[in-house]
């Protein structure tokens, strides 16, 4: 059972992050596709820039297309340490995601972007940037309200969500597209660039940020949190990859002493870096983290 592989994996997530999240990902993937979305229509590959990687996948549930109604959009941004990942996982991780907001009334909107070393910082955000005006100009052929963006990043996923939104250098690029986010969540995010000896994916940030350590501070989302303008719901599992709880809980804090007051912040019992996104709708198991994310994401404002 599932549940028993992530009791045994828990505290030796760390010792061997590759070994376990492709564990975590094998046990989740017959799960997924039991449980699938009738009436679902996904386009693929869907280019939004001249590079192979600038692409994306919308999710519609069949439902929502016969009312006609313009949906909001859920903008899904996969991790994978800087250096590698990718929106389909396999045929069914991390596409569960976007599939898991359109079995809920969303447009479900699984974005790829270019990776280091050829796109260092701040390239992935750029990228977001520009998949979110893509989404823009084009959410009404497809039924989706581009007023009503929802970003959801995880891991390097996440920093790159987190980049845009806070960097002021990244949120003069976006420009008016600011105004069409309502809100992000965080979803066990690289939020601070370091080189630290136990952070497994050293490697992916020295990439990704450069070999010049003394641009972290100023490069890292973190550095820019009191510079957030949207609501976010921040989550980190219980087993993580070493300080990304701690930088999720110091961005929070920085974000909360700008605005007088904290954003959620959701610390998800029993599950892994892995597992928090790849068990979302599997249908087995405890769904309170997925419910709490629809909750968040039905209370913001249109």
């Amino acid at each position: 059972m599932v549940e028993h592989l992530l009791r045994e994996i828990g505290p030796r997530w760390a010792e061997d992050i590759n070994k376990h999240r492709a564990q975590v990902i094998e046990a989740y993937t017959p799960l997924l596709a039991a449980n699938p979305l009738q009436g679902l229509e996904v386009t693929r590959d869907v280019a939004y820039g001249a590079h192979a990687r600038q692409c994306l996948d919308i999710y519609q549930g069949g439902e929502a297309r016969r009312t006609g109604a313009r949906l909001p959009l859920m903008v899904f941004v996969h991790g994978g340490a800087f250096l590698r990942g990718q929106k389909d996982s396999n045929d069914q991780v991390y596409g569960n995601v976007a599939r898991f907001f359109a079995r809920h009334g969303f447009v479900g909107v699984n974005v790829e972007y270019r990776l280091a070393p050829e796109a260092p910082f701040p390239a992935g955000a750029q990228d977001l940037a520009m998949a979110l005006d893509w989404l823009r100009a084009n959410a009404a052929g497809f039924g989706g309200d581009a007023r009503r963006m929802l970003l959801v990043g995880h891991s390097a996923g996440g920093a790159h969500v987190a980049s845009l939104l806070s960097d002021p250098r990244l949120q003069a690029l976006a420009g008016p597209l600011m105004t069409h986010i309502a809100g992000a969540v965080l979803i066990s995010a690289r939020l601070r660039a370091d080189q630290r000896a136990d952070n497994p994916n050293a490697a992916g940030v020295r990439a990704y940020f450069g070999d010049h350590e003394h641009r972290y501070e100023s490069d890292s989302p973190v550095s820019h949190a009191a510079h957030v303008r949207v609501p976010l719901l921040l989550a980190v599992a219980q087993y993580e990859n070493p300080w990304l709880d701690v930088y999720a809980m110091e961005f929070a804090h920085r974000v909360g002493l700008a605005q007088g007051r904290s954003p959620q912040l959701v610390w998800a019992p029993e599950h892994n870096h892995t597992s928090i996104v790849a068990h979302l709708d599997s249908g087995i198991g405890d769904d309170s983290f997925g419910q709490r994310l629809l909750s968040f994401a039905r209370g913001l404002s249109p």
